[in-house]
């Protein structure tokens, strides 16, 4: 068993400067918000960054496919109130916080923000609200952790 003297744990610790945490309200999302709020309070110059990415679902007809404006903007307010929540939860800490919704592919969505936004670890959910979809199309986690430019800490 490898053993780390808490005080070069503490030092691992301020190596990190910005935390992100794709979230989308599952228990797994919770608990990895948790862990990111928990590892922020070690160091006031941790940022985290919060995001939740909706993927509108696009209706195919005869003529083509097109997106629902409706069915856009309930899940961009869905997604904005349950970030709202988000952000009255992260407004005790005294470090840095952000949140964002973003739209597009939950997988590549995310892995593009980690890039853009020099994210230095992510910490997120092993799986999240698309349980039955993660057996046929493969789940998001193990798309991050496979392609994401830095370390991915999975919550259990």
């Amino acid at each position: 068993m490898l053993m780390i003297p808490w005080g070069r744990m503490m030092k691992m610790l301020t190596v990190c400067s910005r935390i992100a945490v794709p979230y989308d309200d599952s228990e797994m999302s919770k608990k990895a918000l948790e862990t990111a709020i928990m590892l922020a309070k070690q160091d006031d110059r941790i940022e985290i960054d919060v995001l939740t990415v909706i993927n509108v679902p696009t209706t195919l007809a005869y003529y083509g496919a097109y997106n629902d404006d409706r069915i856009r903007e309930s899940h961009l307010a869905a997604a904005k109130e349950m970030m709202n929540a988000v952000e009255e939860k992260l407004s005790a800490l005294p470090n840095k916080t952000r949140s964002f919704v973003l739209e597009g592919s939950p997988s590549l969505t995310i892995v593009e923000f980690i890039k853009q936004n020099d994210s230095d670890l992510v910490v997120m959910g092993s799986r999240g609200l698309s349980g039955l979809q993660e057996l046929f199309l493969g789940s998001v986690s193990h798309y991050v952790v496979q392609k994401s430019t830095c370390p991915v800490y999975i919550v259990k």
